[in-house]
């Protein structure tokens, strides 16, 4: 009862004073998270064959994020237009950190500030393991492959992809920013098959948020996992070296890449597909060199 009489008693101190508003503000959190309740008990939601859940995304998952985003990274968005406001549209990243934060950041910003559902393609590992692979489906990530890419575009969905996959999460911080390989240019292969534009999307403060200075191959072997990171902060403070540096981010999306007028055939043209990779990557990395030029301080900005 004792947590009642607290709450009644916040009340009552609430009404003496005349801050009616909090009050109000205190109901409509209670009446949201009713309904939010309501509708995950009674199952008034929706899952699409990809296993993702638009209430779920919208009402869980983006609040979770949300405050990392806004107080923790302080997130600066720049060309959100670029992202289209219906139908298609492929975002290719720079992809660091050590954990794949970049890819929950850049759900909030497409969110936010493109009014999008964000699907990202997420890698073998992500979607294998028993605790994550039910949330990412949920939260609207699918496999990394060509045909689930293709049916997501053609669908009118914004997709997002990493090409450097665990080579890029997990590089060496002395190697911070620099891009690694991009694959054969399947993102692209994929794009042209569904005649989506490919927005190139640049990332600066995530490479920052766990320096690793190393790595620990037997035990990642022992694991399964890529790579087991060795930073200032872990193994040697244990769980405290799981928080994440506050760097200041900067997202950036940039002029979309149209590729419709070369037509589907042209994913079979390796010729095509190698330039456009070439041309997305070389963006990306300019746009990054551009970032980090304008940047002060690496958790100030």
């Amino acid at each position: 009862m004792a947590p009642v009489r607290e709450l009644t008693r916040g009340v009552d101190t609430m009404l003496a004073t005349g801050d009616i508003s909090a009050l109000s503000t205190l109901a409509d959190a209670v009446n949201a998270a009713g309904e939010l309740l309501a509708s995950r008990v009674t199952g008034g939601y929706e899952v699409d064959e990809f296993g993702f859940d638009e209430h779920f995304h919208t009402n869980v998952w983006l609040p979770l994020w949300r405050p990392l985003f806004e107080h923790w990274f302080r997130v600066e968005v720049i060309g959100a237009e670029n992202i289209p406001a219906d139908g298609a549209g492929l975002i290719v990243s720079n992809h660091a950190g050590v954990l794949p934060l970049d890819g929950m950041m850049t759900t909030v910003a497409v969110h936010d500030h493109a009014g999008r559902a964000l699907r990202l393609l997420a890698a073998d590992l992500a979607m294998s393991l028993p605790v994550s692979a039910p949330l990412a489906r949920r939260a609207g990530a699918t496999l990394a492959c060509a045909a689930d890419a293709e049916r997501l575009l053609e669908s009118g969905h914004v997709v997002a992809v990493w090409p450097e996959g665990f080579k890029g999460l997990g590089k060496p911080f002395a190697d911070r920013y620099r891009l690694q390989r991009f694959g054969r240019g399947g993102f692209v292969a994929t794009a042209l098959a569904a005649g989506a534009p490919i927005i190139p999307c640049s990332v600066v403060g995530s490479e920052e948020i766990y320096p690793k200075i190393g790595e620990v191959p037997a035990l990642a072997r022992l694991l399964g996992l890529p790579y087991m990171p060795v930073t200032p902060a872990f193994p040697l403070l244990g769980a405290l070296g799981g928080i994440p540096l506050p760097t200041k981010w900067t997202i950036e999306f940039g002029e979309p890449i149209e590729t419709s007028h070369l037509g589907p055939d042209a994913a079979e043209d390796p010729m095509v597909v190698f330039e456009i990779t070439d041309q997305v990557r070389e963006t990306i990395q300019n746009t990054l060199f551009r970032n980090l030029a304008r940047r002060g301080s690496v958790f100030f900005g």
